[in-house]
């Protein structure tokens, strides 16, 4: 478990995490969300003992990571990537931290297959592309085989295969009662992977609930019609106030007009419909929405 107490750090007059507090619970993914800028790698930084808060604490399985002597064992984080000497083979790499951490020099291997980097061991990790270097960033996280597992941008430069890859580890180790957060701006790899979310803002707390609750949250309800009438049924919409436009999919998508007052029109003109479903926001648009105040750099701003 992780638990983070009214966290801050203050870098001069730059507050990047303010009073923050929430709690990472085993058995579930955790999404740590947030705009750039929000805080969130100040805040992994501080859970692993990189930087030192301002004033609060954060606490992994009831000990500051600091204080804690079993170091990877304890806790497994991937912050960066490219953050490894690249005239090191993969099989160095990992084998310096299993002798800095007490860790057998077996596990090496066994991570290695597990990330599916076995047969580039050898190779020096300079010559990895970003899929690769994100690989071996996961199985040093592993090389432990901690209770508590931290994640920062881990599916960047990965491919289909490899998202896949993560999505199942990431849900199994959850299942084997660990504590997995991840921080990610692929909110639909979020929306299938994650059970909880922590959203932050300008370093301050905006939601800590289930991933459906957040998602339920946005307020953009559309209403997706099929009919073979498109232009009569969108004339009589669009005089009701509904806004309408084309879902890319042959159908019609409306805002403004419930899924009833749809219907009522369509029966009372006679007009056929194959298609009536009311549609929720999705966890990318409620993200948008319930961030908007907390986005720094908008594209576009005259700012």
């Amino acid at each position: 478990m992780i638990e983070v107490n009214q966290l801050t750090k203050r870098y001069g007059r730059t507050t990047a995490v303010n009073n923050l507090t929430f709690t990472v619970r085993p058995g579930r993914v955790t999404g740590f969300l947030g705009p750039n800028g929000a805080g969130k790698s100040t805040t992994l930084r501080m859970i692993l003992g990189l930087n030192q808060p301002t004033s609060g604490s954060v606490t992994v399985l009831g000990h500051r990571f600091r204080d804690h002597p079993r170091g990877l064992r304890h806790i497994g984080g991937l912050l960066d990537a490219g953050d490894v000497h690249g005239g090191r083979s993969a099989r160095a790499h990992l084998a310096v931290l299993a002798r800095s951490n007490a860790i057998p020099s077996a596990r090496v291997e066994e991570v290695l297959r597990e990330v599916g980097l076995a047969e580039a061991a050898r190779r020096r990790v300079g010559g990895f592309s970003l899929g690769m270097k994100q690989r071996l960033g996961i199985a040093a996280a592993l090389l432990g085989d901690p209770p508590v597992l931290l994640f920062d941008e881990p599916l960047n430069g990965l491919d289909p295969e490899g998202v896949l890859w993560v999505r199942g580890l990431f849900r199994r180790l959850a299942r084997e009662g660990r504590t997995v957060l991840v921080s990610s701006h692929m909110m639909r790899e979020m929306e299938n992977t994650a059970d909880q979310l922590v959203v932050i803002g300008r370093g301050e707390l905006i939601a800590d609930e289930p991933l459906a609750e957040f998602a339920a949250r946005g307020t953009r309800l559309s209403v997706t019609v099929r009919t073979p009438d498109a232009g009569v049924l969108t004339g009589l919409l669009t005089a009701e106030g509904a806004v309408v436009r084309p879902d890319g999919e042959g159908g019609l998508s409306v805002a403004g007009l419930d899924a009833a007052r749809i219907g009522e029109l369509a029966f009372e003109h006679r007009i056929l419909l194959r298609e009536l479903a009311t549609r929720t926001a999705s966890l990318e648009e409620a993200f948008m929405e319930l961030t908007a105040d907390s986005v720094e750099y908008l594209a576009g701003d005259p700012r």
